[in-house]
């Protein structure tokens, strides 16, 4: 520990205090974001899941039909791995296209009712293991979390995009 004094709660952390804070979570969550990962193939190995498999589903669960180039941006990965994801989950008849009315060559990808099955018994699944893990964790700290996060993930969006946006 050093001796610099801390910044009232609520006063912004100075560019080098905030760069090295800010290197204490992210040595945090890349090990929590890797065991998480880990975790989820292991529980769905079986059911022939993969990790980016099991985000396409999650994420049509969620948003409805989107298409490769959106389920793209929105887990910040290209385009080509999502397209190699989508293509595992029609073979397995999780997914399906339909016609885009905003774009005819970039169909919408759609959750079949077997794909909708299959990812909410894994949320199921998943949160039951969530629930058995040592808590103690508060809302607000949960809301502090997600907005902390959140913040990261805006600022590093706008740090790839430069100066004057995309």
């Amino acid at each position: 520990m050093t001796d610099t004094p801390r910044p009232a709660p609520a006063d912004p952390l100075p560019p080098e205090r905030l760069a090295d804070r800010l290197m204490e979570v992210f040595a945090l969550v890349g090990p929590l974001y890797r065991r998480v990962q880990r975790k989820i193939e292991q529980d769905n190995a079986a059911r022939g899941v993969t990790a980016g498999v099991r985000a396409v589903l999650d994420l049509l669960h969620t948003h409805g039909d989107l298409t490769v180039p959106q389920l793209g941006r929105l887990q910040s990965v290209s385009r080509q791995f999502v397209q190699r994801m989508t293509n595992e989950a029609a073979a397995r008849d999780w997914v399906t296209t339909t016609p885009n009315p905003a774009h005819q060559r970039s169909p919408l990808i759609r959750l079949t009712p077997a794909g909708r099955a299959t990812i909410e018994a894994i949320t199921t699944r998943e949160k039951a293991m969530l629930a058995e893990l040592p808590g103690g964790l508060t809302d607000a700290e949960i809301d502090a979390c997600l907005r902390v996060l959140g913040r990261l993930v805006d600022g590093f969006a706008e740090t790839e995009q430069g100066p004057g946006g995309p």
